[in-house]
């Protein structure tokens, strides 16, 4: 019954979505005329409005067979930076060349995105927020929640250009925009140049391939003023190593050999030149590391305290200075992952764009987490801990990074309860507010 119930959703939200590229306003009236008069006249010895329904029918049918005659040979060229922000409202130029021999004019344009439409399983497992508030029908059928699905897949907002008379041969510049609903990746398979036909009815359209992706960014909050705690701590194998395996630390000097040293330091080309053996002697490091834990654990899916805790995360990472330190970023993504960033490792967009595809974990993964984060304790100087939920689990990988004598900002986002001890607790929804008080 279910799938029924998702194929016909499917099979709806297609026709829809056809109606709204074709028709214009005043197609959409008289379609509704059209249908109005078809009510009407049912009973065609009653009254006449049948013939208000032919008449309406038949002009909507000449306009649309009309309007299969429009067609742009056009080249089109996007010019689109890698980034967006979720939120934030997105501009960008794309250029048209006329390649026809006829010249082309009150063509509009339009960016067409990949289908939004979610696939059985992901409608199944989905909850819409505020979905359990709604009555038995709405929650068996879940149109709303196939809506919602939709609607948080594509950006809001679109600006579509209309192209001037461009003559064959000659090329214009046009300007495009767009609001990202929420951070993510946003697929475009190319754009449609859509003319109204001559009855202003039905739209012609002309689709031009054209693939490109963007990533959207998740949304930044502005943070107080902070001073994150702990000392530089000796980083076994330098900045290097947190990009790869093994002791390289920075060179220093040449030195005679020792007994104890390991042969790999050996000087080869020194040893042979001197006939007695030449070490290469290193430097210790010893610089501030700093660990942004977000705990990605949830029941509820993608609602709104899971995504102010990404957006959080995110504003660290923006506004932390790794110029003289390093920042690990850590989080549960199907299994647990680490990402560095500062003097000279990854850079904080790569990190964002980490964060833009997140999803939520089970909420029992959060121990591999935190023994991801305590076995890195030795390196670390200090913990920014984000939580979207709060229990005993949580409570003692605090209690143990303090123990550790750590400097830890705990912080949680979720709707009620009161603050645990320690832990800075923030309200969705009421983020930027909530971290005025943040010290």
């Amino acid at each position: 019954m279910r799938r029924l119930i998702f194929f016909a959703l499917r099979i709806v939200g297609a026709l829809d979505h056809r109606l709204r590229e074709r028709l214009t306003l005043a197609g959409w009236l008289v379609l509704g005329a059209a249908g109005g008069a078809a009510a009407a006249g049912l009973n065609t010895n009653l009254t006449v409005t049948h013939r208000a329904f032919a008449f309406l029918a038949a002009l909507l049918a000449l306009s649309w067979i009309v309007s299969l005659f429009f067609r742009a040979r056009v080249e089109v060229r996007r010019e689109m930076p890698r980034y967006a922000t979720a939120g934030e409202p997105f501009s960008y130029r794309i250029s048209v060349a006329n390649r026809g021999t006829r010249a082309l004019g009150g063509a509009v344009v339009t960016e067409r995105l990949r289908d939004p439409r979610p696939s059985y399983d992901e409608w199944r497992r989905a909850r819409e927020p505020g979905e359990e508030h709604r009555n038995w029908f709405d929650r068996k059928v879940g149109y709303f929640r196939w809506r919602w699905l939709i609607d948080r897949r594509q950006p809001r907002d679109f600006v579509p250009a209309t192209l001037g008379a461009l003559a064959p041969g000659t090329q214009h510049s046009l300007k495009l925009g767009f609001t990202p609903r929420r951070r993510g990746r946003i697929e475009f398979l190319g754009l449609t140049l859509g003319r109204a036909d001559p009855l202003g009815l039905v739209n012609g359209l002309a689709r031009v391939p054209l693939e490109g992706r963007l990533i959207a960014l998740p949304k930044c909050y502005r943070l107080p003023q902070l001073a994150l705690p702990g000392r530089r701590k000796f980083q076994p194998g330098g900045v290097s190593l947190a990009a790869s395996v093994g002791d390289s630390e920075e060179f220093l000097a040449l030195r005679d050999y020792r007994p104890g040293d390991p042969l790999q330091r050996v000087h080869w080309k020194s040893f042979a030149r001197t006939g007695k053996p030449v070490v290469k002697e290193y430097q210790d490091e010893f610089f501030e590391r700093h660990a942004l834990v977000l705990d990605t654990g949830s029941t509820q899916g993608e609602d709104a305290a899971f995504e102010d805790a990404i957006a959080l995360a995110a504003s660290f990472v923006y506004t932390i200075d790794t110029q003289d330190c390093l920042l690990d970023l850590l989080f549960v993504g199907g299994e647990v992952r680490t990402f560095t960033a500062g003097r000279g490792q990854m850079r904080a967009e790569h990190m964002l764009e980490a964060l833009a595809g997140l999803g939520p974990s089970a909420p029992e993964d959060f121990g591999a987490l935190a023994r991801a984060v305590l076995a890195r304790r030795a390196t670390l100087s200090s913990v920014i801990a984000i939580f979207v939920s709060w229990d005993e689990e949580r409570a003692r990988f605090v209690a143990a990074l303090r123990a550790e004598g750590f400097g830890v900002r705990a912080l949680l986002v979720r709707a009620e309860g009161d603050a645990p001890r320690g832990v800075f607790q923030l309200q969705p929804g009421k983020i930027e507010q909530g971290l005025a008080g943040l010290r």
